[in-house]
């Protein structure tokens, strides 16, 4: 039987949980212009906030358009601080409640979760596949192309009813989830974006073009964006569990590997992963960022390069701390790469970034 979210709608848009959501929302963004902005008027702006979702004649606002280098070149979509305020008291809510129906080895975006206990959680599989390295073991390394860009807004929306009970809180994600989209043509690349309150060609002249007029596509500026993947991908987490039986997996975010001592199991498996995600929830899996590999060749998987009995940095996540250690030589910085090469071989790598540290820091 399916457990249902007992919060109801009043539960996000009271005013309390708005209060509660603003302090969650000010961490670290004290300095931005637009937050001081709103927040000279704070009372006033969280009421009227308050009073559209009452009335339900709130509408999400558009998004400020910017690209990052981390590593790669990402498209980053910023809402206003008002429709982030309300990201955040949806996040408040639905969170305790959709993390208690995720699988223990999804580890993105999850309290007491992380990268780390993902790198430690499939090396103690790695061990137990292998019986304590005295066998072969095998890693089914997958990767989802163009992820967040690639999320069907029905299919999202059709798992969040198999939840969600109260049609208000159903309006209100809605209206969150179709505040962006990308449209894409049958080939699944991606020809053009936009947001509400953007001029969007409309759905017939969409069609015209041979784009479908199926919205997809999350932002990956908003909190809700990393909520609505992990439900999302929890239908094939729960499938990989139940239906395909494999007890040896670990996901992050579009990321995740299976183990096993079985090639042929592997490559086996890889069919039906093929055929679940494309049929059940329109994804791909990235045919450059696959690969079947054994323990000891070496598996990159989360920044690292996992050996037997070892973990190396990855070349480019080396090369951009050594860059950022030049641009950026805090004491913040240094600290925060001292502790990420810790979990790893890494001694000369590590003289490496403390030598770059005091030799530019001021």
């Amino acid at each position: 039987m399916q457990i249902k979210l007992a919060k109801s709608y009043n539960d996000i848009i009271s005013v309390r949980n708005l209060l509660e959501a603003w302090i969650d929302f000010l961490k670290g963004k004290k300095d931005k212009v637009d937050v001081q902005y709103f927040a000279t008027h704070l009372m006033d702006n969280i009421i009227a906030l308050h009073l559209d979702l009452v009335n339900k004649t709130y509408q999400h606002g558009g998004y400020e358009s910017f690209f990052i280098n981390d590593p790669k070149r990402r498209h980053i979509h910023k809402a206003s601080v008002r429709d982030r305020l309300l990201h955040h008291a949806v996040y408040r809510i639905l969170y305790p409640f959709f993390d208690k129906t995720f699988i223990a080895d999804s580890y993105s975006c999850r309290n007491e979760k992380g990268t780390h206990r993902a790198i430690n959680r499939f090396r103690g599989l790695f061990y137990r596949v292998s019986k304590n390295n005295t066998r072969t073991c095998w890693v089914l390394k997958c990767d989802i192309r163009k992820f967040f860009a690639s999320i069907d807004h029905d299919i999202l929306f059709a798992i969040l009813k198999e939840y969600i009970p109260d049609e208000n809180i159903l309006w209100l994600l809605k209206n969150i989830i179709e505040s962006f989209e990308t449209t894409r043509p049958l080939s699944d690349s991606l020809l053009c974006e936009g947001e509400r309150g953007a001029t969007l060609a409309s759905t017939e002249e969409r069609a015209g073009r041979g784009l479908v007029v199926s919205r997809v596509g999350l932002p990956l500026g908003n909190l809700t964006s990393q909520l609505f993947a992990n439900i999302y991908l929890n239908k094939f987490d729960r499938w990989v569990k139940h239906t395909l039986k494999s007890h040896y997996y670990v996901r992050f975010a579009d990321d995740f590997v299976f183990l096993s001592r079985d090639r042929f199991r592997l490559e086996a498996a890889l069919l039906k992963i093929q055929t679940f995600l494309q049929n059940n929830l329109k994804l791909s899996l990235h045919p450059d960022k696959l690969f079947i590999s054994t323990m000891a060749s070496g598996v990159d998987f989360l920044g690292w390069v996992h050996f037997t009995n070892h973990r190396v940095l990855r070349g480019n996540t080396k090369d951009r701390m050594l860059r950022r250690m030049k641009e950026h030589p805090t004491a913040k910085t240094f600290q925060s790469y001292l502790g990420l090469l810790s979990h790893g071989n890494s001694h000369k790598i590590l003289d490496r970034v403390a030598d770059d540290y005091w030799l530019w820091r001021d």
